[in-house]
């Protein structure tokens, strides 16, 4: 079954955190429901997890700014012995361009891709 990461915000669960879900009931136990702001990260999970995916979430304190949990999950996805058939990592809310080119070499370990929205894009390209 392919993998998809995903870094967000959500109600309830352990910052630092990898969550293995497949399917929505685990995602909603772990995670709870989405905050009320414009986070993304559980939403990009439901899909994933609706088009047959099965899901690793990091709860982050913050979407597109909370750094050291961005780099937390991304040293624990650098062992491709745990993780061996990670086909993307997401990061909705991120257009930092460092968190963004630490992503980089995961998705080469992996073989996978990475998926950011279009305003994250645009931020990164900008803003650099």
């Amino acid at each position: 079954m392919h993998t998809v990461v995903l870094f967000g915000e959500a109600q309830k669960g352990e910052f630092q955190t990898a969550y293995y879900c497949k399917n929505l009931g685990q995602l909603s136990g772990f995670l709870g429901e989405p905050p009320t702001n414009d986070c993304q990260g559980l939403q990009f999970a439901v899909q994933a997890l609706l088009y047959q995916r099965s899901v690793i979430f990091f709860r982050v304190r913050e979407e597109g700014f909370s750094a050291s949990d961005y780099q937390f999950g991304l040293n624990f996805l650098g062992n491709k012995e745990f993780f061996p058939s990670i086909s993307a990592v997401c990061l909705p809310g991120v257009g930092d361009a460092e968190i963004i080119e630490e992503t980089a070499p995961i998705c080469e370990i992996h073989k996978s891709i990475l998926i950011v929205s279009e305003r994250d894009l645009y931020d990164y390209l900008t803003v650099r």
